[in-house]
């Protein structure tokens, strides 16, 4: 959870309340399609480029696919220290598909439509000593391998 010694890695994306993380998305105003960052207006082909309102998303979904990764992320989400980690795609009931990291869990444990619940984590220390804190998603405990 984001403290006085904790920042986003990115503004906006995510927020908490009460407690509980949620990542922030856009609904759009007139046809109700979901986005994943935050926009400004929809890209629904179907609608007419309505006015897309910011929402809560999540904070649970189902893993629809997964990886490792074993190169390194772009600076912007450089971690420290650095290691091969999963990565997965999550469908938030929202009707959003997530990327995100994949944590509580060694990458074999991860099992396609498994229940994934959103975890706030750090990936480094900035240079003032902050923690720089990222979405990841977690298997829900009692389904872990």
């Amino acid at each position: 959870m984001p403290t006085p010694t904790s920042i986003p890695v990115v503004d906006g994306l995510f927020d908490v309340q009460d407690g509980a993380p949620a990542l922030v998305g856009a609904k759009c105003t007139a046809c109700g399609t979901h986005y994943f960052p935050r926009r400004a207006r929809c890209s629904n082909p179907a609608c007419n480029g309505a006015e897309a309102a910011p929402v809560r998303l999540g904070p649970r979904g189902v893993l629809y696919s997964w990886s490792v990764q074993a190169y390194r992320p772009p600076p912007l989400f450089g971690m420290d220290p650095w290691a091969p980690y999963a990565i997965g795609l999550v469908d938030l009931p929202e009707g959003v598909r997530v990327m995100a990291m994949l944590t509580g869990a060694p990458p074999e444990a991860f099992q396609i439509g498994s229940p994934m619940q959103l975890r706030l984590e750090p990936l480094r220390v900035d240079a003032d000593g902050r923690e720089v804190l990222t979405w990841k998603f977690a298997p829900v405990a009692e389904h872990v391998a």
